[in-house]
């Protein structure tokens, strides 16, 4: 699930009212707390090494050039269409200022190698008596890969200046517990899902305060963050019970219980789902928390400033679960395409474990986000300073 694009984003939390000691002081009972549990649950579930040591059996990885091509007629009875092979300068890896014979690469998936073509080869020179020692089994894309990555910071730091530095910061923050918090603690044989609340709950403090500022409407925002993930957790272990899903309705949950005996599928399966739903719980969580803070000087009553902010609300998160459905419905366009051209009755279909994994994450994250709306704007309201209340010592948070 990506992340919104958030109404909030362009404000300048700095520019709201401030908020009273009272508030400042409610909300730090409440968030200190939950940042400490989190730092130690960090601490507690944090993974040794998991990369396994490569084996003779593995391979060796190499990279290389294609410096020629040779085509041939393939056997009548061949399944491919290429056959032949190239001439593959290795310039990095074992055999490297060598030139290697390769056969033409075959299967789904594989492109035409042309001269100058830059691949990845693996090296395993007991793989077939008698055969070829290297072979191709990737391209290449290390430089336009960082190309891509200049061109989109790029963007970001032109467009939103100093917010772009610190929403990179957050981006970095986030990528960071990913790689080498959760996924390492998973295998390492650390509960899915409770792994998947920490390091969203990690993410959500760190990605927030760095990208909004620390402050009262940050704060509310956290705060609606971490009880939207709590709710979306909740109701997708109920459902995931509910419709007996094992998490191994993909060909990749399928391998990973193959070769990593004892992983827990179905905690990994409410793991996505928590992580996935934190993409866009936060852009309604913040944009919630300033429209309450823009309508606070306006308002009446607390009924009145909640009654309008929920209107904004419904708004946002009308376009917000389309674009949840739509990232879905984009990763999962294969199964899609299977689905129009199989035969299968369609009860059946929607019914299948690999379907219904979909559906239910779809439908949880939607719920989750729906209920960030009001539970974000209740404890806005709750905090907000109105006209015409006791006037307290106002301190920003």
């Amino acid at each position: 699930m990506s992340h919104g694009h958030g109404h909030s984003h362009g404000v300048d939390v700095a520019t709201l009212p401030t908020a009273s000691r009272r508030t400042r002081r409610i909300l730090t009972a409440v968030l200190v707390p939950a940042a400490l549990l989190t730092l130690v649950a960090l601490v507690v579930l944090w993974p040794g090494s998991v990369r396994g040591e490569p084996t003779a059996a593995d391979g060796e990885r190499a990279l290389g050039t294609v410096v020629a091509v040779a085509e041939q007629a393939c056997p009548a009875d061949a399944p491919q269409r290429r056959c032949g092979a190239a001439t593959v300068r290795v310039i990095d890896g074992p055999g490297a200022g060598t030139d290697q014979q390769v056969d033409l690469p075959q299967g789904p998936g594989t492109t035409a190698l042309h001269v100058d073509d830059d691949v990845v080869l693996l090296h395993f020179p007991e793989a077939v008596p008698g055969g070829r020692a290297y072979a191709v089994v990737d391209r290449q894309r290390a430089a336009p890969m960082i190309w891509l990555l200049v061109l989109a910071v790029g963007v970001i730091l032109a467009f939103g200046r100093r917010r772009g530095v610190s929403s990179l910061a957050g981006l970095a923050v986030s990528f960071g517990v990913l790689l080498l918090f959760v996924v390492p603690a998973i295998l390492d044989g650390s509960a899915p899902l409770l792994v998947a609340v920490v390091g969203a709950s990690a993410i959500m403090f760190a990605a927030l305060y760095l990208t909004h500022g620390v402050n009262v409407h940050t704060s509310v925002a956290v705060a609606g963050t971490l009880a939207s993930l709590v709710l979306t957790g909740v109701l997708g272990a109920v459902f995931t019970s509910a419709m007996h899903l094992s998490g191994a309705g993909s060909d990749d949950s399928a391998y990973l219980s193959v070769t990593r005996a004892g992983l827990d599928l179905r905690g990994l399966l409410l793991a996505g789902i928590v992580i996935g739903a934190l993409g866009v719980l936060d852009d309604v969580t913040v944009t919630q928390a300033v429209t309450v803070a823009e309508l606070t000087p306006a308002a009446t009553s607390r009924w009145a400033l909640f009654q309008a902010a929920i209107r904004v609300g419904r708004a946002h998160v009308a376009l917000a679960v389309n674009t949840i459905v739509l990232a879905y419905a984009g990763a999962s366009l294969p199964l899609l395409l299977l689905i129009a051209a199989g035969n299968a009755p369609l009860g059946e279909l929607l019914t299948s474990e690999f379907l219904a994994q979909e559906i239910l994450r779809s439908a949880v994250g939607t719920i989750g986000l729906v209920a960030s709306v009001p539970i974000t704007t209740g404890l806005a309201v709750l905090v907000a300073e109105l006209r015409g209340e006791p006037v307290r010592a106002r301190h920003r948070m």
